[in-house]
Order: structure tokens, then C-alpha cells, then sequence
């Protein structure tokens, strides 16, 4: 490591200045460089005339190493930093950083390096929260699981069917969460792609509604679009994930004595559509809003929810080219999807 570098917060940091990083071409700078050094030893030579040669040459010599060393440095400094920063990402720091001031081909491999780094770093701290929080959401319904079958098998319990729709519960809980996680992973991976077509809103609705409320189930959903005739461009099976999540949302956090109001209107764009999935529950805080819809985020609830189904029905309205947020309402939540035209 230089004189000029040294060691900050896991970072290499270089402050020695660099005079050529003004100038967009290599090229340009290591002939500046051959001129400069060519330059000062010549003016040394006339200099020092009246030295003995020998003399004169050493001083040459000395003054053109030291000034191709001082220009030299910022040419190449960004690559050390560089082989040091990988170095260390091969270890797993992915920390570092290059100071990439230069506006040649260096600065720019520079910027691309830190801008990889960037991308490893964050690919690096969602794997490692993914795996705790995964272990974590598995580790519930596996013990409660894992308790009530050990309980039946040493004859503390009888497998009565009251227990055995605990156990019921507990394993479609699991199967949720492994569906979930791999809706997301593909999702994430771009492996989805969207297959577009022209269908009736209302309809759309009321067969989300149908399969999330389920034919035993409480007739607790009211659906409302205006106009009746009312028609949106999409994938049916992304958007219908999107919804499903958001109804089932709506259910388990709203009240048994209302109903929940999933609504289609016209979007101000033309050709656009808004749906919006609203319930009477104790809604989300404001400062909540804006992370409800990342991994695993409950928004403060304790219901045994996986917290992944809002970031799956961002993900596919986001294929869309759509927005979803959580808007004011005067009654718990409502949660709004805005599609644009096709």
C-alpha cells in the first residue's frame, strides 16, 4: 500500500492529488506523461551545463522519476485499488470502493467496478437475510408441528380430528411459504414472462374473490367496478396472484362483521386501470406504508403471516409497468394497484 493510501472503514481511501484526471483518453495521459518527463530532464540538462555530465544526467534522471511517479500514480492507483478490493471481495467483503475521479477508461472501469460492487454487497445482505429470515418463518410451524405429533405418538394427546387440523393448518402454513418463495425467486430472476390479454375487469374480480373466499368460506368480499363493462390489457395469472394476495390480505386482517370492498375503476391515463382491495382493519401506520411491500414485512402483524404476499403482488404489478401503494382511506387499509395501458 502507497503513502497515499490508507485505511478507513474497511475501505481503501487515496487522497494524493491527480493532475490528469481531466483528460478522457489514456492515450492522451501517458503521452503527457513521455513529454513531461522528456521536458524536465531536457530542462535539467540546460541547467545543469556547467555540471559534469554524469551529474547532470543523475539529476535528469531523478527529476523525471519523480515526476512520472507523481503523474503515474493517479493513472494507476485505481487499478490497485481495484485488485485490492477484489481481493477482499474474495473473502466476502464487499465494501470497498474505488475512488473513481479519473474520466478516462480507467475512471470508467472504476465506476462499473463500484457499481458491481454495489450490486454484489446488496445481492450478498439479501441472501443472508433471506436465509434468516426463511429459517425463521420454518422454524414456527415446524416446532408446533413437530410438538402436537410427538405428543399423538407417545399417547400424551389423541388424534382427534381437532389436533389433527392444527397439524393441517400447520403443514399448508409451510406449503404457502415454499409456494411463495418460489413465485418470488422467478419473479426476481425475470423467468416470468408476461402473456397479455384483454378481459373483462368484473369477471376477473369476482373469480379472485371466489377462489380466495373459497365455497365454505364467508361470503365477506363485495366487488364494485364502475363501468360494468370495465377492461384491462394483462397477464390473467400474474394479476391474479397480485389480487389473490392482496384479498387474502384484506381477510385476515379485517373484521368478521364487515365486508371487504375490492373495487375497478378507469385510470386518469387512457386505457389504464386502478383496483383497490379495501378492509376495515387496524390499517397500517404511515411511516409502515413504504416497506409493507418488502420481504417478509407484516406492517406490525402477528396474524402467522409468511410477509411475503405483498412483496409478490408488487413484483407482479411492477411487470406490468404498474404501481401499488397503500392509500388513505377513512377505514382500516386499502391497498391501490394502478395499471397502465397495455
Amino acid at each position: 500500500m502507497s503513502a497515499g493510501d490508507r485505511v478507513g472503514g474497511g475501505r481503501i481511501v487515496d487522497r494524493l492529488p491527480r493532475p490528469l484526471d481531466p483528460f478522457r483518453s489514456f492515450k492522451v495521459k501517458t503521452g503527457l506523461l513521455v513529454v513531461a518527463a522528456l521536458f524536465l530532464a531536457s530542462l535539467m540538462f540546460w541547467v545543469t551545463a556547467r555540471w559534469p555530465f554524469r551529474y547532470a544526467l543523475a539529476l535528469a534522471m531523478l527529476v523525471s522519476l519523480a515526476v512520472t511517479q507523481i503523474l503515474a500514480h493517479g493513472m494507476t492507483s485505481p487499478l490497485r485499488e481495484m485488485t485490492a478490493a477484489a481481493r477482499a471481495m474474495a473473502t466476502g467483503d464487499y465494501s470497498r470502493r474505488v475512488r473513481s475521479t479519473s474520466r478516462d477508461e480507467i475512471g470508467e472501469l472504476a465506476r462499473a467496478f463500484n457499481s458491481m460492487a454495489e450490486d454484489l454487497e446488496a445481492a450478498d445482505r439479501y441472501r443472508r437475510e433471506l436465509i434468516g429470515n426463511v429459517s425463521h418463518e420454518l422454524r414456527t410451524p415446524i416446532s408446533a408441528l413437530s410438538a402436537l405429533l410427538e405428543n399423538v405418538v407417545d399417547g400424551v394427546e389423541e388424534p382427534d380430528p381437532a389436533r389433527m387440523q392444527v397439524a393441517l393448518d400447520q403443514t399448508e402454513r409451510l406449503g404457502r411459504l415454499v409456494a411463495e418463495l418460489l413465485d418470488l425467486s422467478r419473479l426476481e430472476e425475470g423467468a416470468v414472462q408476461l402473456d397479455r390479454e384483454r378481459f373483462p375487469v368484473r369477471d376477473f374480480l369476482e373469480d379472485v374473490v371466489r377462489q380466495a373466499v373459497g365455497p365454505a368460506g364467508p361470503r365477506r368480499v363485495q366487488v364494485n367496478v364502475q363501468p360494468s363493462g370495465l377492461c384491462v390489457d394483462a397477464d390473467v395469472a400474474r394479476l391474479h396472484q397480485a389480487v389473490t394476495n392482496l384479498v387474502d390480505n384484506a381477510l385476515r386482517h379485517g373484521s368478521a362483521r364487515t365486508q371487504v370492498v375490492v373495487r375497478g375503476r378507469p385510470a386518469p391515463e387512457k386505457g389504464g386501470v386502478i383496483i383497490e382491495v379495501e378492509d376495515d382493519g387496524p390499517g397500517i401506520s404511515p411511516g409502515e406504508r413504504s416497506r409493507v411491500f418488502e420481504r417478509f414485512t407484516r406492517g406490525g402483524s402477528t396474524d402467522g403471516g409468511t410477509g411475503l404476499g405483498l412483496a409478490i403482488a408488487r413484483w407482479a404489478v411492477e411487470l406490468h409497468d404498474g404501481s401499488i401503494e397503500v392509500v388513505d382511506t377513512v377505514r382500516g387499509c386499502c391497498i391501490r394497484v394502478t395499471l397502465p395501458a397495455g
